[in-house]
């Protein structure tokens, strides 16, 4: 569990499944992703992340608003299955719900996540990546200090032909982190 200002960041609960359903069931949300999820592939998705928690003790973790909102997305780090062209790797990634957006949650969460990630679990990079066109996930990285790194690739799971295929590489190195840190606390 990692606690920021206004939220949990912690393991999935049952009860979150039906909200990720929702969530990953919004255009609006998915609009940078292939499809929208149908509830059958929300659950096998949250079954997995769940799982995943459970073998490392860290990954998306469930994001709540304590004392006001349940559950409203994921935010954290994840190993890639995907043979992407920087593998292998630590991504830090996120899905919040569209009312949520606008909040700073996105960029809260991620900095707590990024700070397990660097201080905690010793990673020395952590990457996220995006399709070209996804301007306010590439703004979060931007506002959680990761640098774009001007290595755009084409997503090995989707067409290649497909509008959302080319993606950019943001990354952020532990040492770099560090030195922000250390900025950012004097």
């Amino acid at each position: 569990m990692l606690e920021t200002d206004r939220l949990l960041l912690r393991q999935w609960k049952a009860s979150d499944y039906s909200e990720f359903a929702k969530i990953s069931g919004d255009t609006d949300v998915m609009e940078f992703y292939p499809k929208p999820l149908n509830v059958a592939e929300s659950n096998a998705l949250a079954d997995r992340i769940r799982g995943l928690i459970n073998k490392r003790g860290w990954g998306f973790w469930a994001v709540e608003i304590p004392k006001q909102q349940g559950f409203i997305g994921f935010v954290g780090l994840h190993i890639p299955s995907e043979q992407l062209p920087f593998s292998p790797c630590v991504e830090i990634g996120w899905r919040i719900a569209k009312e949520h957006w606008g909040k700073g949650y996105a960029t809260e969460a991620a900095r707590a996540a990024l700070d397990y990630g660097f201080s905690e679990l010793g990673f020395d990079e952590i990457v996220s990546f995006t399709t070209l066109a996804n301007l306010r996930s590439q703004r979060v990285m931007q506002k959680i200090g990761m640098s774009d790194v001007k290595e755009n690739f084409m997503h090995p799971d989707i067409d290649r032909s497909h509008p959302l295929c080319e993606h950019v590489l943001y990354k952020l190195t532990q040492s770099d982190w560090i030195k922000r840190e250390r900025i950012s606390n004097e």
